[in-house]
């Protein structure tokens, strides 16, 4: 019987996707890890490979198309002695789905707990999906186990988050809360514009998914700010100490890689502001995970070094460079940009002064970074002087860090800038 190929779940959060670019044709012979098609999510392009070995009969959803659900059949895979011919059940099911409608409401029902699977015979073929599987080995749970409700009872995400809610209580359902209002509707904002030329612009998933985080972080995030100023002398003259020796090895180091450096130890020294909120509970992270906000074309990412505390002034600065350029080229994988408790903006380098950065769920905060300009400073003998100086801001979630904890982090970050050797002990 043909297998039908599912619209993959790239992340834990997709529910939808782009079939931006099929790798196959109708006819073509695949193996079970060649690269089929590329999917964009709402922040990258990713390649899905084939899970199974067969023929590709038929191809379901056009490239191209986009809001193509999660779990929607996208193409028919026919096993060895197959024909087309077998696959006109599995076609018709798939043809609504080339037609998504965002607009329409979903109600989705709570799925019902799966009866418990009869253990699949030695050498019986297991259909699972990529993203089943790998949840299913995340939580050790055992897939002959398990029953599939998927096609020719392929086991699907769905199954395998029912198992394994299953032995919990559920609680009972409760009424969805009201949205909040998002402002005035678009054809009430178009109607103000009637007479004015305008060109309308579409929003692609990117720009959508920054407008809800966004619109989230600024309503349901508690922010605070606290300013400081940075003396940069000390650092600059030590980082072209650093890139005069680093040349050899065509090693250039940035102050940003500093600031990155400088944030990570901080989140060591002040731990309790190592965190992020889960909802119910904060979650106080051990290493120092430090998202960096990238700049793309349509919007922008945020990459994250991961056990940044460990690594090396060089090794950060090559690894943010490779985060940047894959970002940019919206290559980078969803575990590449998710995570992390503290984030840097970092605007500096556009002649920004100073700024106030909005938190990134479930970052505990985010440090906003202005340039180092010449300006006038009382030295400690009290006399006068010139220093480069950097305006900096962090945004910090009162629900994790209150005002002394932040404070406190935040000292911790001036104290490695304004003393960058000591970040080298």
């Amino acid at each position: 019987m043909p297998t039908e190929i599912l619209m993959p779940a790239l992340s834990p959060t997709m529910e939808e996707g782009t079939l931006a670019k099929w790798l196959v044709k109708e006819g073509d012979t695949v193996a079970a890890g060649d690269l089929i098609a590329e999917i964009e999510t709402d922040k990258a392009t990713m390649e899905f490979e084939a899970t199974d070995d067969g023929t590709i009969g038929k191809i379901l959803v056009a490239e191209g198309t986009a809001g193509v659900k999660v779990n929607t059949p996208i193409a028919v895979l026919l096993e060895e002695g197959e024909s087309a011919g077998d696959i006109v059940a599995p076609a018709a099911s798939a043809a609504a789905p080339q037609a998504p409608t965002p607009e329409t409401p979903r109600d989705i029902p709570a799925a019902p707990a799966a009866p418990p699977a009869p253990a699949k015979a030695a050498g019986e073929r297991l259909f699972a999906s990529p993203l089943a599987r790998r949840i299913a080995a995340e939580k050790g749970l055992d897939l002959t186990q398990i029953a599939g409700s998927g096609p020719r009872g392929r086991i699907v995400k769905a199954d395998v988050e029912t198992a394994r809610a299953a032995p919990r209580p559920q609680a009972a359902p409760t009424a969805p809360a009201p949205a909040a209002a998002s402002g005035p509707s678009a054809d009430s904002v178009a109607a103000l514009y009637a007479n004015r030329d305008y060109t309308e612009i579409a929003l692609d998933g990117m720009r959508k998914t920054i407008a809800a985080r966004l619109t989230e972080a600024k309503q349901t995030i508690p922010h605070f700010y606290l300013r400081r100023e940075i003396r940069l002398d000390a650092l600059l003259s030590f980082r072209s100490e650093l890139n005069t020796q680093l040349a050899t090895r065509e090693v250039k180091l940035s102050v940003n890689d500093f600031i990155i450096k400088a944030c990570a130890l901080a989140l060591q020294k002040v731990p309790a502001a190592n965190a992020v909120w889960a909802g119910d509970r904060v979650l106080q992270l051990t290493p120092s995970d430090v998202a960096v906000a990238v700049a793309v074309e349509g919007g922008l990412f945020t990459p994250v070094l991961k056990d940044a505390e460990t690594k090396s002034l060089s090794c950060l600065s090559a690894e943010m460079k490779d985060l940047a350029a894959r970002a940019r080229g919206r290559k980078l994988a969803p575990h590449e940009y998710q995570g992390g408790s503290f984030a840097i903006s970092n605007l500096g380098m556009f002649g920004i002064d100073n700024f106030d950065a909005v938190i990134n769920p479930p970052h505990g905060a985010i440090l906003a970074v202005g340039a180092g300009v010449k300006k006038p400073v009382v030295r400690e003998d009290g006399t006068l002087g010139v220093a480069t100086v950097m305006s900096v801001t962090l945004s910090v979630d009162h629900r994790v860090i209150d005002g002394a904890l932040g404070a406190e982090l935040l000292q911790a970050i001036v104290d490695n800038l304004e003393s960058p050797m000591a970040m080298l002990a």
